[in-house]
């Protein structure tokens, strides 16, 4: 049977040194995140009114990065660190259930809408309309 000392003393954290806390900082992130990735993560909630069944769509998307440090010369010590983590979620439509039909209806973004046609439209043009420009110069 173990002493509560010893209990105690077996569950403390080692000594954390710059080098480790990336590994440790990832790892707890990765955690905590990972148990929160869920598919109620991407899709939503139902939300129900009106004989209509409205279920939220999103993209998500998480990433890690760190860092760690070793000593540079034999004269001097030294130790790095560094580690972060990050989540986003971007609406992209839902789903709609009425009369037992589900029907994706993605999120518009009008700009895209209009931009990305305009500027094919504008470079497909460019080589007639610089032709024609060098025309009437001459």
């Amino acid at each position: 049977m173990n002493h509560p000392e010893e209990t105690t003393a077996a569950r403390q954290v080692p000594d954390l040194t710059a080098a480790h806390a990336p590994t440790i900082l990832l790892e707890r992130l990765a955690d905590k995140l990972g148990a929160r990735a869920s598919v109620a993560a991407v899709y939503g909630e139902p939300i129900t009114g009106a004989g209509v069944t409205v279920i939220p769509v999103a993209r998500v998307g998480f990433g890690f990065g760190g860092g760690s440090g070793r000593e540079i010369r034999s004269d001097k010590t030294g130790e790095g660190g560094g580690g972060g983590g990050g989540v986003g979620s971007w609406p992209l439509g839902f789903i709609e259930i009425r009369d037992g039909t589900a029907t994706y209806k993605p999120i518009r973004r009008h700009w895209t809408d209009v931009i990305v046609p305009l500027a094919a439209l504008a470079v497909a043009l460019a080589p007639k309309i610089i032709r024609t420009r060098r025309k009437r110069r001459t």
